[in-house]
């Protein structure tokens, strides 16, 4: 017994004791917590998305500012026979898809360069007809301003049709520019929204976009955004009903709902006393949770022990957070049942073979 006892016998991982040896009272680099209701209020925290005040602060653009890039379309009407751009019998020409230069000019036959860019379709009008009033008799000039890309954005991911889009009057707002990609193309529970403008980057949930208005920023041109899953997880190990990567797929997981999630404890291995939730605390959080001031980022083992009169419940109040490690350790008598086993498995296959022998 004393020889088998000494053996390394296969097993999920560490006991409860190894792990409580590595603690910073025993010399380790890990503070061994157990979780009260302070220790939950503590650590109830999940670390939100959001936008800076650069884009929250931004105004909308203005739907009929002509830029660099755009195509516009123009149509001349003169008050004679023989015009300078009208054919004989006709009253009027039209120009189609002009594009703005990227200098902001556009080319207008005996109106000469004009600049466009900066000026709303009626303004460039007015331009264009002081321009050709002194080569025919009180011209009528109209302008459209067709989307081109001189302000678009492009919208990327998980999103029924991908694609660049013009920021025109009814898309000048995140949610209208999603609805006009046709909207997301995974559930809205998971979906996380990232606009980048320029090197400054937000993000946001889909549920937030909705939920609150001042997320719903205004769109500038050359705005990238990306639709795409949630990327956090927790890891599960030891004695449960999987050991795996589990994308945590809502916004707030608490510990019972991340151990169900991977089937619940292992009714013939767990040590339901021994749940344990492993985490490197940001320093704020940290301090709150050991009372007490402490620098930097700190290893931190919670643990949950499900057989106290409130342990389910503190259990539920606790949140798992990106990256965690939810471990489970096996119970005592298991490694007892093991070591018997390699025990009496010799004796057995022994008997056996004596059996066969006779």
């Amino acid at each position: 017994m004393a020889l088998v006892a000494a053996c390394s016998l296969p097993r999920s991982g560490p006991s409860k004791n190894e792990i409580y040896s590595g603690a910073v009272e025993k010399g380790g680099n890990a503070h061994v917590i157990y979780v009260n209701e302070h220790v939950a209020r503590a650590t109830n925290f999940v670390p939100s998305y959001g936008f800076s005040n650069g884009f929250l602060r931004a105004g909308q653009v203005g739907a009929d500012e002509i830029r660099a890039g755009d195509v516009l379309g123009l149509a001349i009407w003169e008050n004679v026979d023989d015009g300078l751009l009208t054919s004989l019998g006709a009253s009027s020409t039209a120009l189609q898809e002009i594009q703005v230069d990227s200098s902001g000019y556009i080319f207008v036959p005996y109106a000469g360069r004009v600049q466009a860019a900066g000026n709303t379709p009626d303004q460039l009008r007015q331009v264009i007809t002081e321009r050709l009033s002194t080569q025919t008799p009180d011209p009528q000039v109209t302008v459209a301003r067709v989307a081109g890309d001189g302000a678009t954005v492009s919208v990327m991911g998980k999103v029924s049709a991908q694609g660049v889009y013009p920021i025109e009057r009814p898309t000048r707002t995140l949610s209208a520019m999603l609805a006009r990609a046709g909207g997301v193309s995974i559930e809205p529970e998971i979906a996380v929204i990232t606009v980048k403008r320029g090197n400054d980057t937000g993000k946001v949930w889909l549920t937030d976009l909705y939920s609150n208005s001042s997320n719903d920023i205004a769109l500038r041109p050359g705005d990238v955004i990306l639709v795409e899953e949630d990327q956090r997880s927790f890891t599960a190990l030891g004695a449960l009903g999987g050991q795996t990567r589990v994308p945590l797929g809502n916004e707030m997981i608490n510990a019972v709902e991340a151990v169900a999630m991977v089937g619940g404890l292992n009714s013939n291995l767990a040590d339901p006393t021994g749940v344990f939730i492993l985490r490197d605390e940001p320093e704020s959080v940290a301090s709150r949770v050991l009372g007490k001031t402490v620098s930097g980022t700190q290893r931190i083992a919670y643990v949950l022990d499900l057989t106290r009169p409130n342990g389910l419940f503190l259990a539920r109040d606790f949140l798992v957070r990106d990256e965690d490690t939810v471990y489970v350790t096996e119970a005592p008598y298991v490694q007892w049942q093991k070591r018997l086993a390699s025990l009496t498995g010799p004796i057995s296959t022994a008997n056996t073979v004596s059996n066969i022998a006779q």
